[in-house]
């Protein structure tokens, strides 16, 4: 019997106003307040009551699975809850880790891929008990050295597309990477057309019973052994494509076995059958761009409009970047054996294992000062939002003026005031200067004009 796969990324970014706390209206989203509200209406908590999450494989964003956990409980149990039914019946779970902030890894410095990676697997724990044994990358996007950054921490798998392996590969696989140091990590390799059809052809996906005659069954049936995988949005199942949520529960349920495939996920998959072949993948590439990985650096004709604003922006995060990073190991070092160890380490203060306090001796050579363990924890909070502000989405779409940018650049500015309250240096006016650089091709907005409007609580 050949196998099926439904891997379903769900996630959003973060949509707090890092200074107020709260989620400001978003206008697209009426007659719900924004728009975590309108699709956890339309897609999260329909396909977690019909019981979709069990037969999934499937990431949950962090940002999104904080969300969830504060706004709607009984759905965010009832996804925790189908890994958990999954692991006492398979002994392996079905969720998958997710870097933290959906960062474009293949973009990120070395040191960035191993707090996001790490951050990622420290809130799979918090939420699922366990330790992930995949992690979905953000986009797809991916390079050698995130491989080697997962395989370093534990992780066995992850799952890319066709067009980002050196040369053919034939099937889901799993394939075997090898990677320096004698490490490996396992590849699975989705159904490109397959995915693009759910993702993109609503009116190939009315029925459960009409897509599995026209792409699953005859030609396209089971054909033997091994994996067929689709991955794509799991917002496609609801909010993308409304109603689809119980197209999914009819096609994993029904149509799908009773044309001879049986439902699986990935990391059960991988339990039953260990990688036999090889593959190298290609660096810089991703799900969602023909150019590599060009859409969320300097902009590219995915996206339509004009990218010019792409390249500026992104230059004035990374520069400021490096010059939170000198400040923070200055201040740190003193104190700390590895700051960035402290960093990698924090996100437990984050997701409320422990007191930052209580943190900091665990973690410092010696006893530090009140005023030393109030700069720490401060500039500590000032990497957490200078992680955030690299959010994939700000890049993705056309334009500047969009809400996805200006909250990259209000988590820049609240990352610029918390640096400034630790160590009285203020990083504001340079950063402003190389914002000026980025314009909306639409409103003729600068950087530094949404810098202005976004510290003033204007989104």
């Amino acid at each position: 019997m050949r196998s099926f796969c439904i891997h379903g990324h769900f996630y959003q970014p973060p949509r707090e106003d890092p200074f107020a706390g709260v989620i400001p209206s978003e206008e697209g989203a009426k007659p719900f307040a924004n728009f975590n509200e309108k699709i956890n209406t339309e897609c999260y908590r329909p396909n977690a009551e019909l019981g979709n999450f069990e037969v999934l494989s499937f990431n949950l964003g962090p940002t999104l699975a904080a969300w969830l956990e504060g706004h709607d409980p009984p759905t965010y149990q009832r996804v925790v809850e189908a890994d958990r039914r999954n692991r006492a019946a398979h002994g392996v779970g079905n969720a998958l880790a997710q870097a933290h902030n959906h960062t474009i890894l293949p973009l990120a410095t070395r040191r960035d891929k191993e707090t996001q990676i790490i951050w990622g697997m420290a809130d799979f724990r918090h939420r699922f008990g366990r330790e992930p044994l995949g992690m979905w990358l953000p986009e797809m996007a991916v390079d050698q050295e995130t491989l080697e950054v997962l395989a370093s921490q534990g992780v066995a798998f992850t799952l890319l597309s066709p067009h980002q392996a050196r040369g053919q590969v034939d099937d889901a696989g799993p394939y075997r990477v090898r990677l320096p140091r004698g490490r490996e990590i396992a590849v699975f390799f989705r159904d490109e057309a397959l995915s693009n059809i759910l993702a993109f052809d609503p009116e190939l996906t009315n029925s459960a019973k009409d897509f599995v005659e026209n792409c699953l069954s005859g030609a396209h049936g089971p054909g033997g052994e091994g994996l067929r995988l689709v991955a794509t949005d799991g917002e496609t199942f609801g909010h993308h494509h409304r109603g689809r949520e119980r197209f999914l529960h009819d096609l994993v349920y029904e149509e799908a076995p009773r044309v001879g495939y049986e439902m699986t996920f990935l990391a059960r998959y991988l339990q039953e059958h260990p990688p036999v072949a090889e593959v190298e993948i290609m660096d810089g590439t991703s799900w969602s761009c023909g150019h590599g990985v060009a859409r969320w650096r300097e902009g590219c004709t995915c996206t339509p409009g004009e990218s010019r604003w792409k390249r500026p922006l992104r230059g004035a995060l990374d520069r400021l970047a490096q010059e939170m990073d000198a400040l923070y190991r200055d201040e740190v070092e003193r104190w700390v054996v590895d700051p960035w160890q402290l960093r990698d380490g924090y996100i437990r203060v984050v997701l409320g294992e422990m007191k930052g306090r209580a943190f900091l001796a665990q973690q410092a050579a010696g006893k530090l000062t009140e005023g030393e363990a109030r700069r720490t924890l401060t500039l500590l909070e000032a990497q957490y939002y200078r992680q955030a502000m690299y959010t994939s989405c700000g890049f993705f779409f056309e334009d500047l003026s969009r809400l996805e940018p200006r909250y990259l650049i209000a988590y820049a500015a609240k990352a610029i005031h918390l640096v400034k309250k630790a160590t009285r240096i203020s990083l504001e006016d340079g950063f402003k200067r190389d914002l000026r650089l980025a314009v909306s091709w639409i409103t003729d907005q600068t950087g530094e004009d949404i810098y202005d409007d976004v510290t003033q609580g204007r989104f």
